[in-house]
This record gives C-alpha cells, structure tokens and sequence, in this order.
C-alpha cells in the first residue's frame, strides 16, 4: 500500500464495460482484464476484455447503422448541429472528465481541465467545417464539366494512446463522425476509464444508436482483431512506431486506408542569439508536461556553445524547482506516469543515461514517493548523439541536452534519428529560422514558440514518426473517399471502333 493517500472520484463503475450498438455490455467470453491507478499501482476495477467475437459484433453494428444511412446520408447541417451539441456537452462535463482522466492517467488534475476544453474544439472545428467545406469543379466551357463528390468510406477502426486519451479520441471521432462514417473505438488498455462518457454525451446529443461503438481490450486481441477486420477500410493509430509497424503489416492484405501518428524524438534548438530565459521556460514545458508522456515533447535541446553552459545551469535548476505530487493536486506539475511497466521502461533509460551522459538534475524517485510511479524531472547533458538517450524515444520526464558549434552541425544532430515528428528553433534571426524550418527533417516545425496547435494545419511526421496526416482538410481527405463525376457538354469527342461502312 502507498504511504500517502489518493483520490478515488466517486461514482466509478462497477465495471468498465464494450459499448455496442446503443448498450453496455460484456465480452462475448466474459473475458476482464486489471485497471490500475497510477498512483498506488494497484487495481482499481476490471474492464471487459475485447476480443475477436467482440470486434465482429461492433463492426456488424457499425456496418449496418452505416448502410441504413440515418447518419451516413444525412446532411453536413444536420451532423453539424449533433457535432456542436457534443461539444457542448463535453465542456459541460469538463470537471468530471478531468477528475477521471487525472485518476486513471496519472496526469496532474490541471493539465487533465485542458483536456475537455480541446476535445470539445476538436469537434465544433469539424461540425464547422463539414458545413463550410467546398469542394472542386473544374470546367471546359461548352464542352464539359468535372466535379469532386465526397463520400464517407463506411467503418471507421480508430486505436487511440494512454497519454491524453478523451482529448485525442476527440481527434479522431469528430472528423470520423462528421464525414458521416460509423465508427469502432479501441481505447489503450492503460487507460480506459474516460473512454465510457463518450457514450452517454453521444446519446444526449442525438447521434444514432450504432454509430459509434465501443470496444475494451489489450491491443494484441482487440486492436489486432480491429486491423485485421475485412470490413473496416479504415484504421487511425496513434501510438508507438513499433505498434504502427505490425498495423502496416496486419492492414496490408486488406489494402486499408491507414493513418498513423507514431512516436519521435524531437529536437528543440537554441541559439546563441535566442531569448535564453523564453527557450529555458518553453522547453521546460516542453518536455515535463503532461508527465513527459506526450509525442511531439523536445526532448533533445541542441544549444549553441558559447551559451550552452549558461543554459544547461538554468535548465537544470528549473527543472528541479517542478513541482512533482499527487495528480489531483492543483499544485503538481508532473504527477504519476501511467502504468508500472512504462514506469519500468523509463527507469531504465534514467540508469542507461547516467553512463551516456552527465546528469544535472533528478536522475531518481522523488523524496516521499516511494510507491508508485513518480520520477524527477530529470536532465542529461552532454549527451553523445550516438547515446540510446538521444536516439530512441523515452516517453517520461527525461531530457538530453547536447551542445553544437555551426548552423550544419546544430541541423546535422536535428535530422540524426529515425523520428521525425516535431522541432522547435529558437534564434532571432529571421532568415535562419525559416531555412533551418526547412531543412530539418520534421512533420511539424514551431519557431520561438512551445506547442500550440492550429485545428487547420495538417498534424503528423516523417519517417518513422508516421504516415499520412490528419487535420483540418487533410481529416476529411482520409475520412472520404473523393469521386470524380464528368459530364459531356457537348458533342462527344471519341475514336469509334467498329464502325458500319
């Protein structure tokens, strides 16, 4: 048992069970697996167990609803209005859903309250756009015109991650749903708790019984069955490249659509000539919010040389002043990581990075939290770029500062890992801000600026941080299948085989 006491929200289920079409139920074998609360690692509550009978019964559900066409063929307006009453109901339920998320998560409860805010976003963006959204007619006057009908593609298969979980399920759902898709949910096992409001909020709102469904379970039974599915054209996976690899392979027989948000290893880049006290703050932030567990954090900061010792001693004396603690603290800044077995992972890197290279700051359990699984914020500098702790992607609060000495060397150590997902430069000179933008190779590029999302841009990585993007347009691109119509204006212009003498 834990020496410190955590806090239980009232009113959990009994047991965290599949939704399918319009009821809660268990697995078809009765199947359950443990759910632990970060903090203690001990089962709070038991979740059913998807597997492949439980995968079919949601994908029949959702295929049907969908060629019923109640919401598949209704119009942009009418899903629009359902979509913003979601959102409403999202921001209304905003302090519960950050007391669950901050319970099952290990989050701190004040980064969990953003959560509501942006899944809520995340749909009216797309009940917004799907009214607005304009698609192409090209014309040859006199003679023909050409137009682009979209159509939604039929089940949606979306495998969403542990470390914000409502909030990222919300990026996925609302540009699913509001193309007219049906869709099966296949939360991560670690955090399955929030993931049930989705059905209570969808019901209130008005979205048709078997639209959206449902299914609990380990990612090997549930997930896979859900890949592998014949009749689910789509898969959208947010998680580790590894994972990503084996969706590749499993999707491949079936030629699915598949979008894919994988892991990464972000370079943060500060300059000589960078405000030095908003890069330490911003990549501070960067790395330990949201626990360190969060894709696009920079955890590796190439600096400059001449301000490299003047940054790695602020940096670490900021990094030790975080505020580690109890998640539903209003106070913590970085709280419990999610699972014993992330916790394990993430340890092991701390202990492989104290030989790779010089640790300034934590490095170690933080004093009073002995159970559980908290770990100090902790940096490395002087980090080799050959070191596990700067190629491979940790997941937690752990970062590794590396010094560099020209403009090619600082772009060389960015580009020298198989992720590219993110990266952040720091300079105030214009130009070389823009042409490192551009050459790093990253999906995403924010310049003297932390992480700030725009709903329009398209969100996604290079090489082994994924494929394809989702965001704004691109969403309803993936969602949709977009048809080409031609019509003859005219006479028709065609070679004729077989003519009569």
């Amino acid at each position: 048992m834990a020496q410190y006491e955590t806090h239980t929200p009232a009113q959990l289920p009994e047991r965290i069970r599949h939704y399918i079409d319009g009821e809660f139920v268990d697995s078809a074998d009765g199947a359950t697996f443990d759910v632990l609360n970060p903090v203690t690692n001990e089962t709070y509550i038991q979740a059913s167990a998807g597997k492949t009978a439980d995968i079919d019964r949601a994908v029949a559900v959702a295929q049907r609803t969908f060629r019923e066409g109640t919401w598949s063929q209704s119009l942009p307006r009418q899903r629009s209005k359902v979509l913003h009453r979601i959102a409403d109901l999202v921001e209304s339920r905003g302090d519960r859903l950050a007391e669950l998320e901050s319970f099952d998560t290990g989050l701190p409860i004040t980064q969990a309250l953003g959560q509501a805010r942006r899944a809520a976003e995340n749909f009216r963006f797309f009940a917004d756009l799907i009214v607005a959204q304009a698609d192409d007619t090209y014309k040859v006057p006199g003679r023909q015109i050409n137009y682009v009908n979209r159509k939604p593609i039929g089940v949606a298969g979306l495998i969403t991650p542990w470390n914000t979980p409502f909030m990222l399920e919300s990026w996925k759902l609302g540009p699913a749903l509001a193309t007219g898709n049906s869709v099966v949910l296949k939360p991560a096992e670690f955090t399955p708790l929030s993931a049930g409001l989705w059905a209570g909020i969808f019901e209130e709102a008005g979205l048709p019984r078997g639209v959206f469904n449902l299914v609990n379970g380990i990612g090997e039974e549930a997930g896979d069955a859900l890949v592998k599915h014949p009749e689910v054209p789509l898969i959208s996976f947010t998680g580790e490249s590894s994972t990503g690899q084996l969706i590749f392979a499993n999707s491949a027989p079936h030629l699915k659509g598949l979008s894919m948000e994988l892991g990464g290893k972000s370079p943060a880049i500060v300059f000589a000539d960078a405000d030095l006290e908003a890069a330490v703050n911003a990549t501070i932030f960067g790395v330990f919010s949201l626990n360190g567990e969060r894709c696009t954090a920079g955890s590796r900061i190439l600096v400059e040389r001449s301000v490299y010792d003047e940054f790695v001693e602020r940096y670490a004396a900021q990094a030790e002043r975080v505020k580690v603690g109890l998640p539903h603290e209003p106070e913590t800044e970085v709280g419990a990581l999610v699972h014993p077995e992330h916790f394990d992972k993430v340890m092991s890197y701390v202990e492989k990075g104290k030989s790779e290279g010089r640790l300034v700051a934590g490095g170690r359990r933080p004093e009073g939290y002995e159970t559980g699984n908290f770990i100090a914020p902790t940096v490395f500098a002087d980090v080799a770029p050959e070191a596990s702790i700067f190629q491979e992607e940790i997941f937690g609060p752990v970062v590794a500062i590396t010094a560099f000495d020209t403009e090619a060397e600082a772009l060389e150590l960015a580009n020298n890992t198989k992720y590219g997902l993110a990266a952040y430069v720091w300079t105030n000179d214009l130009k070389r801000s823009h042409n490192f933008a551009q050459a790093v190779e990253a999906g995403m590029v924010w310049l003297n600026s932390n992480n700030v999302r725009d709903l329009r841009t398209p969100f996604g990585g290079v090489k082994a941080s994924g494929l394809g993007h989702e965001g704004g347009y691109r969403s309803i691109d993936f969602y949709t299948d977009q048809q080409a119509v031609h019509i003859n204006l005219g006479e028709v212009h065609n070679p004729v085989f077989g003519k009569a003498d």
